[in-house]
């Protein structure tokens, strides 16, 4: 695997890992274990996935290092309630220090973002959590948790995939100093059939997934693919022993569609 990406806080993050949102139930633990065999050293879950607790298991069993995500659910929102949400999944995970904790949703009309920001610096300052970052935020909601307590979040995970490409949020992320962390990097399997991003497989010899991951760490993006298939986490993970060239970057940004969004509007999810 390419060397860990830096983070603006000192701390490093794989370059790829696995998602687990709506992993089998019952088969999390098994399919995390397969993945960390198979050579991921990240792991992104949620409060709202129902699934820390096997995630944790499979982390305590592993004789390797893996960086664990979790994140905090816009029903649990605002200062106190952020801290309690938090010890919960700390208590369900069962690890000594999270990695990365983020908000999971900004839910912009129950302003509650920034005090939910501040109880993660506090995490963060006791120790508890590596590092801190936030999820499906725009620019202005950047700005102003920023702006309100002088701490940048090292990472906005955000829908990023070849039909969705978020150019401007990410030149923001980087002006920011941010990683740009992406959930459904394959754009939940729709555009693996798309005839650009099948030449450029043909060509290389590859599958389409590997195309459109290898697309994304080339961009020093940091997909989290979610695969409850062995032999897919495999595929998914053997991306660094090639390369793109020049005509494949262009062919695939030729793809990128401001409305190709699939995932819930951030600007409207977790409001009520």
């Amino acid at each position: 695997m390419r060397e860990f990406i830096p983070l603006s806080d000192g701390n490093r993050i794989p370059p790829i890992g696995l998602g687990v949102f709506k992993m089998p139930t019952g088969r999390t633990v098994e399919l995390v274990g397969t993945a960390i065999r198979a050579g991921y050293r990240a792991v992104d879950t949620a409060a709202m996935y129902d699934n820390e607790e096997e995630v944790g298991e499979a982390v305590r069993a592993s004789d390797v290092p893996v960086f664990v995500t979790t994140k905090i659910w816009h029903t649990d929102h605002g200062y106190d309630a952020a801290l309690a949400a938090f010890g919960r999944s700390y208590d369900r995970l069962g690890l000594e220090t999270v990695d990365l904790c983020l908000i999971h949703w900004p839910a912009p009309r129950r302003n509650l973002y920034v005090e939910t920001w501040k109880a993660l610096i506090r995490l963060r300052d006791e120790g508890r959590v590596r590092s801190i970052g936030v999820s499906n935020f725009a620019p202005d909601q950047l700005e102003r948790i920023i702006d309100d307590t002088g701490v940048a979040p090292v990472a906005n995970q955000i829908e990023l995939h070849p039909r969705f490409q978020q150019v401007e949020l990410r030149a923001f992320h980087a002006q920011l100093g941010l990683a740009t962390i992406c959930w459904s990097p394959l754009g939940q399997g729709r555009e693996l059939t798309d005839p650009a991003i099948v030449a450029i497989a043909n060509k290389h010899g590859r599958t389409p997934a590997q195309i459109v991951l290898r697309w994304h760490v080339e961009l020093g993006l940091i997909p989290i693919p979610k695969s409850a298939d062995p032999r897919r986490q495999a595929e998914n993970i053997a991306i660094f022993d090639f390369a793109l060239d020049a005509d494949d970057h262009a062919s695939i940004a030729a793809i990128d569609d401001p409305a190709g969004r699939f995932g819930p509007d951030p600007m409207v999810l977790g409001n009520i």
